[in-house]
């Protein structure tokens, strides 16, 4: 009989212990971040084959794809562009008060703009271009303070007035077009280039007028400025006035968040473009070390050999694409600089440089890369130009994939940078590429003899890159020729891995620390990107998820198989040409274009 007292009391603790676990497991578990981009999905209906890793049991967020989050976990962007979902816009979304970029463009939403949308506070970029929304456009939006818009609401089926709260957001810019809306009394900045309201034509008249009468002001006041600059100079004064060399006076225009720098400003920020700040130089042009007015550090790439046949205009777009690439494994675009004669593009400043420089260039007492943040590097750097060929629309190419254009941030996190830069410098109205842009030994076979390259041409680069990166080694050294006869870094590491020899693939410099089997499968995963026919290649979003362990034992099974028989025809051509000594070229000379 005693007995059961003990048994019941034993019974009301293990429940009581139940409920408080679940109490803190559901406290612990919930997220407002997560349940709002949850509702987010459910009510756009999503298709299911997307967005499979968006699950209320995967409790953190900034793991889902096409979400970005800061340091602090907070999300800062979600990116969903053209997923074909057809539900509405979740008033949920309110919830994400750190989020600056949102685009949900290319869709089918429907229904009307929730009134939470005024609730993101810290939203800088917001794109619901060519959708189906409805509705009016609410006045929450004007709260918006920080937005900087473009083309975000076109082509939807938005009708009603625009509020007036939107009057104090000098950003918008050609947003309306498409839709069925009245400009009412709205200042001329919103509406004098749109073409569907009854006051279209008389404000476009007005504007006209304004704009002229704006010129005569405007000379007027720099013919003011010029005289009392030149008096300044005159009695011996000094104060910098940033005119860029087209005499176009510092106007710093935003696509996004992309800034207009002048000319005379980072010519200051360079020191005149000193060759003591020279940071890296390659195809594209030499990268300097900057520092602008507010004491922020830059990078400034000044771009040579560039060909813009539409001109400023064509450039502009060029860069606009590569802006809206955001990515924490991608290297953001601060700004840029344009003058009859000059491109330059400014980037935050990378404090521990290159992998490149890490890795074959350091100082004595600089740190050696260790093992943990060379794995970390190759993950990161797979996981940027996964989203540069899968989550950009349209896709960007990289085209030069190295550890030279692989930077590294203060945490040593991977930032691929340089991407977008070849498209960029050889504008054309077609895809095909005109001019081969690139490293030798880092270049895809395919895409050096044809001239065209593609998604598998910079899973080509990233396998070499993967390489520098396990040995420390260039992707070609001549220097190997003493000993051998493998001048190419691929061929040589497949000999070795052949020989079973993996100790003698590794970097001296990390004395042995390293995992032998991590090795092994870093190896195994940079020779199935770097397989001769680009369909053999797997897909960046393959890479990733090899890197993390799934999928490598089958891929490397199949390249097994068909390994040997590639290498026996390989020979077959190689004992058919001779390749003497005038065949080799100097290795500086070899790059087609190069790191920051």
């Amino acid at each position: 009989m005693d007995r059961a007292p003990g048994l019941m009391s034993l019974k009301m603790e293990m429940l009581f212990a139940a409920l408080i676990l679940a109490f803190l497991q559901s406290f612990v578990l919930s997220d407002p971040q997560g349940d709002a981009l949850y509702a987010l999905k459910l009510s756009m209906n999503i298709p299911n084959n997307q967005l499979t890793d968006w699950n209320q049991n995967q409790v953190n967020p900034c793991t889902w794809t096409n979400v970005i989050c800061d340091k602090s976990n907070n999300v800062v962007s979600v990116t969903l562009s053209d997923i074909n979902c057809s539900g509405t816009l979740s008033p949920m979304i309110g919830a994400l008060r750190t989020l600056t970029t949102l685009t949900l463009k290319g869709n089918g939403i429907t229904g009307g703009i929730p009134k939470e949308f005024g609730n993101l506070s810290s939203l800088t970029s917001l794109d619901l271009e060519n959708n189906r929304l409805s509705g009016e456009i609410p006045s929450s939006l004007g709260d918006l303070k920080k937005l900087q818009f473009f083309r975000t609401l076109s082509q939807n089926n938005l009708s009603g007035a625009i509020p007036e709260s939107l009057a104090s957001l000098q950003s918008l810019i050609n947003i309306f077009t498409g839709n069925h809306l009245n400009c009412g009394g709205l200042n001329l900045h919103l509406c004098e280039s749109y073409s569907g309201d009854s006051g279209g034509s008389h404000k476009s008249k007005i504007g006209i007028i304004v704009g002229v009468v704006g010129g005569f002001v405007i000379l007027f006041l720099l013919g003011g400025l010029l005289f009392f600059v030149c008096k300044g100079r005159r009695k011996g004064y000094r104060r910098e006035i940033f005119v860029d060399v087209a005499g176009e006076v510092d106007r710093r225009i935003a696509f996004g968040q992309l800034k207009r720098f002048a000319w005379r400003e980072l010519q200051l920020a360079t020191d005149n473009f000193s060759e003591e700040n020279i940071l890296g130089q390659g195809g594209f042009g030499k990268v300097y070390k900057g520092v602008l007015a507010d004491n922020t550090k830059v990078a400034v790439k000044r771009l040579t050999d560039f060909e813009s046949p539409g001109g400023d205009a064509a450039f502009q777009r060029e860069v606009e694409m590569i802006s809206v690439a955001v990515h924490r494994n991608l290297l953001r675009l601060i700004g840029f600089c344009t003058t009859t004669t000059e491109r330059l593009l400014v980037y935050p400043f990378m404090q521990n440089l290159s992998v490149a420089y890490r890795l074959r260039e350091r100082k004595p007492e600089e740190p050696v890369l260790d093992w943990t943040t060379r794995k970390r590097v190759a993950l990161g750097a797979a996981r940027g130009l996964e989203y540069l060929h899968e989550h950009c629309n349209p896709k960007i190419i990289h085209r030069d994939v190295k550890a030279a254009n692989v930077l590294l941030d203060e945490d040593f996190e991977a930032v691929v940078g340089d991407f977008g830069l070849a498209k960029l410098m050889d504008v054309r109205k077609t895809n095909v590429t005109t001019q081969v842009r690139g490293t030798m030994g880092h270049i895809a076979p395919e895409y050096l003899s044809t001239g065209k390259s593609s998604g598998r041409t910079d899973v080509f680069g990233y396998g070499i890159m993967l390489l520098e990166l396990v040995t420390g080694q260039r992707a070609i050294d001549f220097s190997r020729l003493e000993e051998e006869d493998d001048v190419l870094l691929l061929d040589h590491v497949k000999k070795l891995e052949r020989e079973k020899r993996l100790d003698a693939i590794v970097d001296r410099n990390l004395n042995k620390n390293y995992n032998i089997q991590e090795v092994e499968m870093m190896i195994k995963v940079a020779l199935l990107c770097t397989q001769a026919s680009p369909e053999d290649r797997p897909a960046m979003s393959e890479v990733v998820r090899m890197l993390e362990g799934e999928g490598l034992a089958e891929r490397w099974e199949e390249w097994q198989h068909v390994e040997v028989t590639r290498r026996e025809e390989y020979s077959r051509l190689q004992r058919r040409f001779d390749f003497g000594e005038d065949s080799l070229y100097n290795q500086d000379a070899i790059e087609l274009s190069g790191g920051r």
